[in-house]
């Protein structure tokens, strides 16, 4: 269960996260410190993260899941919290990650034009503006909260932009090509002379795959690098309708049948996870050496406090989308 909300969250925050959502907050030493106020959740330099601004940050993640599922899975119980810590841990990786790269940001001297922080102020107001009086005081937030948050989450997008502006974005074709096959895979050598024999009598193999198949699934979708390098070889040679020999690997025996060597569509939207993770390396590069020269300090008595609470009048989830309506630059 755990596994699956996560992926299932972090996908609902790909709208704003589309060039900060991977990039991880690094090895930096997080040290608790007793010098803090009630107000504040953790400190990189000499810049704060209050409670306002997380509870925010935190709402609308709670919120966008349980929107996302249609149902209010809060109201169930998970075994240890697993549901409820990983938003709030999701929270405080993501805002440190934006505070850091902000830091990163004025290192290469970087700042929002006047205009980018009109469109800040023009966004803070409209989302502070949506919020009812019970979301505004469960959040304890001002609308100059909202302003800061947007400020902080539009200049580490302007950094990203700025330092993988040069990554080349030519995606080929056969780089990016999805295909789409059945497969049968065994384990043990006799099993695999009994398919291999079948298949070359013209057994039909989706016939023999649900006899013998051990994997999961028999029809699989997938790119270069999503399997194992002999089989990637023999699968982007075969043909529509084609069936491969017997492919052995250090796992088991696969036997692969093409259904469609080339899924126009999916191959397209692989291009962009090519794209984007050109970027992200290019970003890396330089932030994860940058995470080193940074001091940071966490209230973790403060911030074990904050519970996500149910209630109905606390529906607030258009935090990420009123950003990328004003601050998509």
């Amino acid at each position: 269960m755990k596994k699956r909300i996560k992926y299932r969250i972090l996908a609902a925050c790909g709208l704003v996260f589309l060039h900060l959502a991977g990039c991880q907050f690094g090895d930096t030493q997080v040290m608790v410190s007793a010098g803090f106020s009630d107000n504040d959740v953790f400190k990189i330099k000499d810049e704060v993260c209050t409670l306002p601004e997380a509870r925010v940050v935190m709402t609308n993640y709670q919120n966008m899941y349980s929107t996302m599922y249609g149902i209010d899975l809060w109201n169930h119980e998970f075994e240890n919290n697993d549901l409820e810590e990983y938003v709030k841990d999701l929270t405080i990786s993501r805002m440190a990650q934006v505070m850091a790269m902000d830091f990163l940001a004025e290192e290469n001297k970087i700042e929002l034009t006047g205009e980018e922080q009109g469109k800040v102020k023009e966004a803070a107001r409209e989302y502070f503006e949506s919020l009812n009086d019970t979301e505004r005081e469960y959040m304890h937030v001002k609308q100059g909260d909202i302003e800061v948050l947007y400020h902080r989450y539009g200049l580490a997008n302007k950094l990203y932009t700025h330092l993988t502006q040069g990554v080349n974005d030519e995606v080929s074709d056969d780089e990016a090509r999805v295909m789409e096959a059945q497969q049968i895979f065994v384990t043990e050598k006799d099993k695999a002379k009994e398919v291999e024999k079948q298949l070359k009598e013209g057994a039909d193999f989706l016939s023999v795959a649900n006899v013998y198949n051990e994997a999961s699934e028999i029809d699989i979708t997938f790119g270069r690098n999503d399997v194992l390098p002999e089989v990637e070889e023999v699968a982007f040679s075969l043909e529509n309708d084609q069936v491969s020999d017997k492919i052995k690997t250090e796992k088991g025996f696969y036997f692969l049948k093409c259904v469609n060597h080339y899924n126009q569509e999916k191959t397209d939207d692989n291009k962009s996870v090519i794209l984007e993770k050109r970027r992200k390396e290019a970003f890396d590069d330089v932030y994860m050496e940058f995470l080193d020269t940074l001091s940071s300090e966490f209230n973790e008595e403060v911030w074990d406090k904050v519970k996500v609470e149910i209630n109905k009048d606390v529906k607030t989830d258009s935090f990420f989308e009123v950003y990328e309506k004003y601050c998509n630059w």
